[in-house]
């Protein structure tokens, strides 16, 4: 058993917040009572003896004095390049780099090689998965091979587990096939993502066409290649009753159209980055390939679009597209290094510095979008405290600041490396058992 006393909770689901003590057995959430109300219960009776029922238990006890404790955050887009990439990660490690960001919960991209859309390579990943101290989820494929032309066996993947559906990385082009994969996924009960980047316009991805792709001497990508997919694909999804989702959302036109789309249908939602709330196209032209993404990083309006889009509920939650590359990848020339960084280890801290911190979301709005928010829309056991519900917690000092000097992931493509953030990870639990602490 594991008794966490004096910490004050945050539980997005049913809008508590304050001190609470919190008692897990075994997987589980057994007892949530006020502070101080659990002691006596739990450790003495009127003789000042154990109690019967805690007597034969042995009990991690933990006092979270000055910190929070909330739902194990839920990240519902990360790459482990597992299988066919390992060089750069694979699900243990990108597991372990979970952990130790506060993620008790993870959903794993598709366009691995092999690709997730036959059975085979899904039951491989969600294999591998649970060898993993945390839960490991994966979207399988829309189309084969994503390539864009056929649908996969959504129904069959659906059965056996895929969480949702996406192409990531490739923005499905046809018409006819999107509509196709919407109807296919609300028969299945499954979320689609879209990557929304039209590549006929343009020239040299991962960098905007902007200042950035002008320091350089090169294209780039501009961003009606983002808005354009965004437009057609949510005038297909109003007509769709599937629950859809914008990834890494990047300009400030396209977090409108969300905005006012989801007047229209209920079922849209939205996902920001950490590294598009808290950066602009100035990262690439200080720092290269390391804050080379896809979409691009682009201006400051669309930084402060992204973060009201956060503020007024626009865009539900926060996913990091965690995406490791090798250091000899990222060191290549600037049109030829893979686009992508890693995110999981400083999701929260940026969160913190630049959400909470500069007024934007209070603490708990913050947890939603991490949390609650999601494992909703991927229809997840996770993002709440309950008693009864999952010992899926995360403990953190807000007050603690912290250098970002290595990483447990087995990349370090972060333009955050020596940066000093707020928001220590002190303890990740999950399934009732201590992952990682600091």
């Amino acid at each position: 058993m594991i008794y966490l006393k004096n910490g004050y909770m945050i539980d997005p689901a049913s809008g508590t917040k304050g001190y609470r003590d919190i008692l897990i057995k075994e997987d589980k959430i057994v007892r949530i009572a006020p502070q101080g109300a659990l002691e006596t219960e739990l450790f003495a009776n009127d003789s000042g003896d154990c109690n019967a029922w805690t007597a034969a238990e042995d009990i991690v006890n933990i006092d979270l004095s000055g910190q929070y404790v909330a739902p194990g955050f839920v990240d519902v887009h990360v790459h482990f390049r597992d299988p066919g990439f390992t060089h750069k990660e694979d699900i243990h490690t990108g597991a372990r780099a979970a952990a130790r960001g506060g993620f008790t919960s993870v959903v794993l991209m598709a366009n691995t090689r092999p690709a997730v859309d036959n059975p085979e390579t899904l039951a491989y990943v969600l294999n591998k998965g649970k060898e993993t101290d945390i839960h490991i989820h994966t979207c399988a494929n829309v189309t084969k091979g994503l390539q864009g032309k056929e649908l996969t066996d959504m129904e069959t993947l659906s059965k056996l587990g895929a969480a949702g559906f996406t192409d990531d990385g490739i923005p499905i082009t046809d018409e006819g096939v999107l509509r196709a994969a919407l109807r296919q996924a609300a028969k299945c009960g499954k979320p689609v993502s879209l990557h929304e980047e039209n590549p006929s316009l343009i020239t040299n991805n991962g960098i905007n066409e902007g200042s950035a792709a002008e320091h350089y001497g090169i294209g780039g990508s501009p961003r009606e290649a983002e808005i354009s997919m965004v437009e057609r694909d949510l005038r297909i999804a109003v007509e769709q009753e599937a629950d859809l989702s914008i990834q890494h959302i990047s300009t400030k036109e396209a977090v409108e159209l969300v905005r006012q789309a989801k007047k229209k249908n209920r079922r849209i939602y939205a996902e920001a980055t950490p590294h598009h709330f808290t950066l602009t196209q100035d990262a690439v032209i200080g720092q290269g390939a390391l804050a080379k993404v896809n979409p691009p990083l682009r201006e400051e309006a669309d930084r402060l679009a992204i973060i009201e889009g956060l503020r007024d509920g626009t865009i539900d939650m926060i996913a990091t597209d965690h995406a490791p590359h090798s250091a000899e990848e990222k060191a290549r020339p600037l049109t030829e290094a893979p686009s992508g960084m890693i995110g999981l280890e400083t999701s929260f801290s940026l969160g913190m510095r630049e959400l909470v911190n500069k007024g934007y979301l209070s603490m708990a709005e913050l947890i939603e979008k991490m949390s609650h928010a999601p494992a909703k829309l991927y229809h997840l056991a996770a993002g709440y405290l309950a008693e009864g519900g999952p010992a899926d917690l995360v403990v953190f000092d807000p007050n603690k600041m912290w250098t970002v000097k290595s990483f447990v992931s087995k990349a370090a493509n972060s333009p955050f490396v020596g940066e000093n953030l707020p928001g220590v990870i002190s303890y990740t639990i999950c399934s009732g058992r201590i992952v990682y602490r600091a």
